[in-house]
């Protein structure tokens, strides 16, 4: 099973790669399959790229979600 998380751009680098945080871990992504990202906005990262810009408020509502399931967005369980 694969999951797509949306993570929010901190920064964008050099040679279409942007620094992404999802609840204060940071990682190197690829942006070379989205057009127009800039800090600030949330995109949805699976296996190292971006796939595709999201909406804020859609991203903001995911990640509720994922944390009401018991999904640290940090990437670690909760504990029960």
């Amino acid at each position: 099973m694969c999951l797509a998380i949306p993570t929010r751009v901190v920064e964008l680098l050099p040679d279409g790669q942007a620094l992404v945080d999802l609840g204060g871990v940071r990682k190197t992504i690829s942006l070379e399959l989205v057009d127009d990202v800039v800090p600030g906005d949330y995109v949805i990262v699976h296996v190292g790229y971006a796939l595709t810009r999201l909406d804020p408020e859609e991203a903001e509502r995911t990640l509720a979600l994922m944390k009401e399931a018991g999904i640290d967005v940090a990437g670690e369980a909760a504990s029960a």
